[in-house]
């Protein structure tokens, strides 16, 4: 069975992680919205670790009326793996009646950094997204304030290494100025965000991971003479492969700084993601996928 590091790796900071991970996102519900199986969701994470990821992204505001992430990622997984990286990401929050709320001070940054580090049982975090904007929107105001907020929280020793979320090229120039940064995650697909190619050049001259999520999701559309769907199906077709598992080699050969962290609550679809990690798509094939927008 193909492990996670056949797509290689990238550094985060000082720890190096397969460059195929996991969202913990999907852990609380099923693809139709009812609750997701404790146990089932627990396997799953146990399972991913088995096949050889080690960089999972969660969010302590990733939580349903039955299921927490880092609950889940606690109980599955600690005493956890010297190699294994968690990242998770501040800013946004939830309130005990589950509304959104966003910190922006650094005393409400603190809260969501310590609520992280106890519900996942940990004594400091490895890597926290600073993440702007609301909702898929990217943020379009500075964030000089909340990231040297972070940086005083790394300094303390409650934060290991520091990233951004949900940002544009612009974000990353002014928090590199701040504090080193190890990654940008944003939403980015081969019908997604595009115009973050340039973002992942970027990163890459400055020795930064670009993390994609919902890297496997899609939109409607695509060139006028092949559809979308035509396109990813033949070149699936010749790797037997499905679509999703060719959107996701897509997005690992984007650069060698890019990672991944496709999330599902479902065993079987876990292993076919950590399987992308071992597809090898051909420069004509990259070619044609890339002509998709």
């Amino acid at each position: 069975m193909t492990n996670a590091s056949a797509a290689g790796t990238w550094r985060l900071g000082d720890r190096t992680v397969n460059r195929l991970g996991f969202g913990a996102m999907r852990l609380m519900a099923r693809a139709d919205g009812t609750p997701s199986d404790r146990a089932t969701a627990i396997e799953v994470l146990q399972k991913a670790v088995e096949l050889g990821v080690n960089h999972i992204d969660t969010a302590a505001f990733y939580f349903s009326n039955l299921r927490s992430a880092n609950e889940l990622i606690n109980t599955a997984l600690s005493p956890y793996p010297r190699d294994l990286v968690i990242t998770t990401k501040v800013g946004p929050g939830r309130d005990l009646e589950s509304n959104f709320v966003r910190a922006t001070t650094k005393g409400q940054l603190r809260g969501q950094v310590e609520e992280n580090i106890r519900q996942l049982g940990l004594d400091h975090l490895e890597v926290v997204n600073l993440r702007i904007g609301e909702g898929l929107e990217r943020g379009t105001t500075p964030l000089r304030d909340r990231f040297e907020a972070l940086a005083e929280l790394a300094q303390e020793g409650l934060i290991r290494h520091l990233g951004i979320s949900n940002v544009g090229p612009e974000h990353l120039k002014e928090a590199i100025d701040i504090a080193p940064v190890v990654c940008v995650q944003n939403q980015y697909g081969l019908t997604t965000r595009r115009e973050d190619d340039a973002l992942i050049e970027l990163c890459a001259a400055n020795d930064v991971a670009f993390v994609p999520f919902f890297a496997v999701g899609g939109v409607p559309g695509g060139p006028p003479d092949e559809t979308e769907a035509d396109v990813i199906a033949e070149v699936a077709a010749a790797h037997d492969a499905t679509p999703a598992q060719i959107r996701l080699a897509w997005t690992l050969h984007k650069g060698p700084n890019v990672l991944a962290i496709p999330g599902t609550g479902n065993p079987a679809h876990l292993a076919e993601n950590v399987a992308a990690a071992g597809l090898r798509l051909t420069d004509e094939e990259m070619s044609r996928l890339d002509t998709i927008r």
